[in-house]
This record gives structure tokens, C-alpha cells and sequence, in this order.
């Protein structure tokens, strides 16, 4: 009798974490997307500063601004857009910290689940043979 309560009580600490895994694959996910958001946004910045080191010095710069272009200096538009890049290029080194302290948790769910998966199985083993 002791052994099937222990069985039970076992197979609920299971089901709590795997619905921590859960909750960690989604943050997971959902930093994934994060990530590629902002990897386009450095590609697409990164694109844009190569085309303002193609200027001249006299060229003219316009920035949208709702629905209206308004003319800006040549180099505050290239230094707007190394501030963007600088600021993308922060998030990416933060999200990819973020994302690698969930990988380690999420590993170290998965082995608490495989650990509570074989005491719940010995216990079964050990009650069917008795």
C-alpha cells in the first residue's frame, strides 16, 4: 500500500515538471523569435550604413517620420544608425544570454524527469514482483 501512494505521489512531482519544461520551451520559443527579430533588424541597419558610407558629404538624407520625409544631416543619420546597431547588437548578446541560462534549465528539468521516470519504474518493478 505504502509503495502505491509513493507511485502517485512521484507521478504528481513528474507532472509539475514537465509542466515547468513546458513553461521553459515556451520562453525558449519565444526568445527564438526575439532573436530573429532583431538579427534582421542588425542586417537591415548594417545594410543601411553601407549605403550612407556610399554618400557624398553633400548628399541628401531623409527620414521617415510618419508619413512625412524630413531631411536630416548626413551625419546624424550615420550616427543614429551605429547607435541602432550598437543598441540591436546589446539585445542579441542579452537575448543569447537569456536563451542559454533557459537551455541549461531546460536540461536540467529533463534530467530531473528521466531520474523521476526510473524511481517511478523501480518502484513499479518492485510492487509487481511482490
Amino acid at each position: 500500500m505504502g509503495s502505491s501512494s509513493a507511485v502517485r505521489e512521484l507521478q504528481r512531482e513528474l507532472e509539475t515538471k514537465a509542466d515547468d519544461l513546458n513553461k521553459i520551451q515556451k520562453d525558449i520559443s519565444k526568445n527564438h523569435q526575439v532573436r530573429k527579430k532583431y538579427t534582421i533588424q542588425l542586417g537591415e541597419n548594417e545594410l543601411v550604413l553601407k549605403e550612407l558610407d556610399l554618400l557624398n558629404e553633400d548628399a541628401n538624407v531623409y527620414k521617415l517620420i510618419g508619413p512625412v520625409l524630413v531631411k536630416q544631416d548626413l551625419a546624424e543619420a550615420n550616427a543614429n544608425v551605429r547607435k541602432r546597431i550598437d543598441y540591436i547588437s546589446a539585445e542579441l548578446k542579452r537575448t543569447d544570454g537569456t536563451l542559454q541560462d533557459l537551455e541549461e534549465k531546460q536540461n536540467s528539468k529533463k534530467d530531473a524527469i528521466l531520474k523521476l521516470q526510473q524511481r517511478i519504474q523501480s518502484l513499479q518493478a518492485g510492487k509487481s514482483k511482490a
